[in-house]
């Protein structure tokens, strides 16, 4: 591409997922001629429209960050505007030493600023232990460090285990003594590099948010669903003169010999000037061992977490929730889900479709977790229900249930992720008119998604910039106040 962005060569896009639609959307603004390849038969990746009882849901991600602008914006340029909603609460709990527990506030991803922000969900041993961060010595974090061994050392582990653990497993449904703390939570790494005292320096960071004065909503959803957003990306492509083809996975990417790129996808054989490969990283490194099997390796090596939701629809007549978007569970408390999402209460176009219906979802499935997603979805549907049952006494039977499994849904950002990413995207510049984006580089949500396909994109026309940001600012993922 040129400089200009003016390029009428031929781009293709290799995954349909927001990060696929998204780069395609943006090549199609500069001109380029786009083919996107989707291995389903279906555009949108983990984002998934569906119903329950006539009352239309997600049934993947659930609502975006709105203090990063890719994906409100994106939603906005595709003819969304009308049907961006903030939740309708945003008020949360945890379920935690057996009893639903307000979310404590004045915390950055569980970390609080002071011992009292934690008040009522930590014991009193628990809340002295976090007083004692200020006559520690400093912790040395080096390049990278688990978000769980840098925080319980300086905190103690109640504070990981009962707050920081389902908070990042919201997000990654991971580990927090396994996750990397630059590449999941960037302002407390900055902040454990440059203060001796982790609540120190969540207490600054809490004074340049406030400072910074951001208003507005932290999340967005979408009515009918987030689910339509890839669906409305995918109408915006088609009629830009862009191709999307599914059911069409690509299975060979080759360097052609007078330049370009050749693309085998079941019988066709297309040829392009260049490429973005979009898709998850297996599928990525399958793609690329031929021609870049230095990447192909770092791609094989990430692991994934599967995790399954699981919806419930129940007639609301006579039916009392806790008030509140929903609730968390902390791992160590030794209940099965993760999380519930009180979809009627959280987004006010689902208590709207049906006002005598009222849904509900719980997550089950952690990394490392393979016992319970073994089970059949009846049995997943029996333990979510026993667990809501303890959590908040609902003892109706439900009118409808929906499983959805989400199997390798979540790529995990160990300690190191920076690095691996580092060197996946140095041997891809290795061979011109090539780009990769997706959830497993620069963050899991949708706006990290948007941001990094747009990077990929920019990168075919000789702009860094885009990588360059997202290497030295990741997009942290904040949770979504209970839920996935």
């Amino acid at each position: 591409m040129s400089a200009t962005g003016s390029r009428t060569g031929h781009v293709v896009v290799i995954g349909a997922g927001i990060a696929g639609l998204a780069a395609a959307h943006r090549l199609l603004g500069r001109s380029a001629r786009v083919t996107v390849l989707e291995a389903a038969d279906r555009v949108g990746g983990k984002l998934l429209p569906g119903e329950i009882a006539g009352v239309r849901v997600d049934l993947g991600a659930e609502s975006m960050l709105a203090r990063r602008p890719e994906a409100v914006a994106l939603a906005r340029e595709v003819g969304l505007d009308g049907r961006l909603q903030p939740p309708a609460t945003a008020s949360a709990s945890i379920w935690t030493r057996g009893a639903l527990r307000p979310m404590p506030k004045g915390h950055v991803m569980g970390v609080p600023g002071t011992a009292a922000a934690l008040a009522g969900v930590l014991s009193e041993e628990g809340l002295a232990r976090i007083e004692r961060d200020a006559d520690l010595p400093r912790t040395e974090v080096g390049d990278d460090v688990a978000v769980g061994e840098y925080v319980a050392a300086r905190l103690g582990r109640e504070v990981v285990d009962r707050l920081v653990e389902p908070l990042l497993g919201g997000v990654y449904a991971g580990d927090a003594y396994r996750i990397s703390m630059r590449s999941a939570v960037p302002q407390l790494f900055q902040a454990a590099r440059t203060h001796a005292s982790l609540t120190e320096g969540v207490r600054e960071i809490q004074a340049k948010a406030a400072a910074g004065q951001q208003t507005g909503p932290v999340f967005m959803g979408i009515e009918g669903g987030v689910g339509t957003l890839p669906l409305a990306v995918a109408g915006s492509v088609r009629a830009r003169g862009g191709e999307i083809l599914t059911g069409t996975p690509a299975t060979e990417l080759r360097v052609e010999a007078a330049g370009g790129w050749r693309i085998a996808a079941g019988e066709r054989v297309l040829h392009a000037d260049a490429v973005v490969v979009a898709v998850p990283a297996p599928a990525a490194a399958r793609l690329l061992r031929e021609e870049s099997p230095q990447a192909a390796a770092e791609l094989a090596a990430v692991e994934y977490a599967s995790m399954a939701l699981v919806t419930l629809a129940y007639r609301r007549r006579g039916l009392t929730l806790p008030e509140g978007s929903g609730f968390l569970v902390p791992p160590v408390d030794g209940r099965t889900i993760k999380a519930s999402t009180f979809a009627s209460h959280k987004w006010g176009w689902i208590a709207e479709e049906d006002p005598d219906v009222l849904v509900l979802r719980t997550s089950v499935g952690r990394h490392g977790e393979t016992e319970i997603l073994q089970r059949d979805d009846a049995a997943l549907v029996d333990v979510s229900r026993h667990d809501l049952r303890e959590a908040t006494g609902l003892d109706a039977e439900p009118l409808a249930t929906r499983v959805t499994r989400w199997t390798d849904g979540l790529p995990q950002y160990p300690v190191g992720h920076h690095a691996r990413v580092a060197r996946i995207r140095e041997h891809v510049a290795r061979l011109p008119g090539l780009a990769v984006c997706g959830a497993q580089y620069d963050g899991v949500g949708i706006p990290a998604c948007i941001a990094s396909a747009y990077a990929a994109a920019d990168q075919l026309d000789g702009d860094l910039s885009g990588i360059r940001a997202l290497a030295a600012n990741p997009v942290h993922s904040l949770h979504g106040g209970a839920g996935e």
